[in-house]
C-alpha cells in the first residue's frame, strides 16, 4: 500500500530525498546546477512541484527510482563527526559504511566528542518522525562526569537550568556508579536540543569526561562494538515505528 504522503505533489528536492537518492540539501544543489530534469525538462527551482507517482525524474540523464529502504545502527566512536564531509578533514561516520551502500543520512546528531548509538537511513520521513520534538521519543545516555554525583545534582538536571533561550532540563537522571573523584550517571531525554546534556552540566559546573548514547526508544546499543554498523532487525524497526506512531512502516 502506498503511503498517503506519496500521493501528493512535493518539491523536486524533497522528492529526491523521499526517494532515497540523496539528502534534501544535496538535492537543492543538484537542481540549482541544472542536473535535474522532470519529464525531460530541466528544473532549477528545488521547490518546483513534482508528482512522485506520475512524473519521471532524472539526474544527470539517469532515471531516479525509489531505493530500497535502509535502516542502520552504528556505534559511533568518539572523535568522529556526524556529517557527510568535513571542511577540516576530520573522519566522518561515513568512513564506517560499506562503499556500495545506497545514500543514507544520520538520524539526528552526536557531536564529535560524544559516542554510541547512531541511526542512519535513506527514509527521510522516518528520520523526521524520530527527531520531531512532538514525538518525545526517549533517548538514553550514560555520562561519566568529573564529580561524585549526589541527589542535588540529579534533581537540578531534572528540574532544569536557566539559559538565555529558556529552561534546559532532562526527563530523568539517575546514578549508575561512583568512583573517588568521578561517577557515571544515566540521563534520559525526550527532546533533542543542541548539546543539551553538556550545556546543562556546564551551567551546573560539572565537567563531562565521556558521553555515550546507549538507547533510542527500546532500541539498545547492546554489544555492538565501536565503529561497527548493522541493519536493524524487523522487530527493532517495528518497535520504533510503534513508538513514533508510524502506521504504515516502509
Amino acid at each position: 500500500m502506498k503511503r498517503k504522503t506519496d500521493l501528493r505533489r512535493v518539491g523536486v528536492a524533497r522528492a529526491l530525498s523521499k526517494l532515497g537518492f540523496c539528502s534534501r540539501a544535496a538535492a537543492f544543489e543538484l537542481a540549482r546546477a541544472g542536473r535535474v530534469r522532470v519529464n525531460g525538462v530541466v528544473r532549477r527551482d528545488p521547490e518546483s512541484p513534482v508528482h512522485l507517482e506520475k512524473d519521471r525524474i532524472d539526474v544527470d540523464g539517469k532515471l531516479v527510482q525509489e531505493n530500497q529502504r535502509v535502516y542502520l545502527v552504528l556505534n559511533k566512536p568518539r572523535g568522529v563527526v556526524t556529517t557527510a564531509s568535513d571542511e577540516k578533514g576530520r573522519e566522518t561516520v561515513y568512513a564506517y559504511l560499506e562503499a556500495d551502500l545506497s545514500w543514507v543520512a544520520p538520524v539526528g546528531r552526536l557531536d564529535k566528542a560524544s559516542e554510541g548509538l547512531l541511526l542512519l537511513t535513506n527514509d527521510s520521513e522516518w528520520a523526521g518522525k524520530i527527531t520531531a520534538p512532538e514525538i518525545h521519543l526517549d533517548k538514553t545516555y550514560h555520562i561519566q562526569i568529573a564529580k561524585v554525583a549526589d541527589e542535588n545534582l540529579l534533581k537540578s538536571m531534572a528540574s532544569g537550568v536557566k539559559t538565555s533561550k529558556g529552561i534546559l532540563r532532562v526527563k530523568r537522571a539517575g546514578l549508575l556508579r561512583c568512583g573517588e573523584k568521578n561517577s557515571w550517571i544515566e540521563v534520559v531525554l525526550d527532546e533533542g536540543k543542541n548539546r543539551q546534556i553538556r550545556r546543562i552540566l556546564e551551567i551546573l559546573g560539572v565537567g563531562v569526561l565521556r558521553l555515550v548514547r546507549v538507547q533510542i526508544g527500546r532500541l539498545a546499543l547492546g554489544d555492538l562494538k565501536k565503529g561497527e554498523v548493522r541493519h536493524l532487525t524487523a522487530d527493532e524497526k517495528h518497535a520504533i515505528d510503534q513508538a513514533i506512531g508510524r502506521d504504515d512502516p516502509g
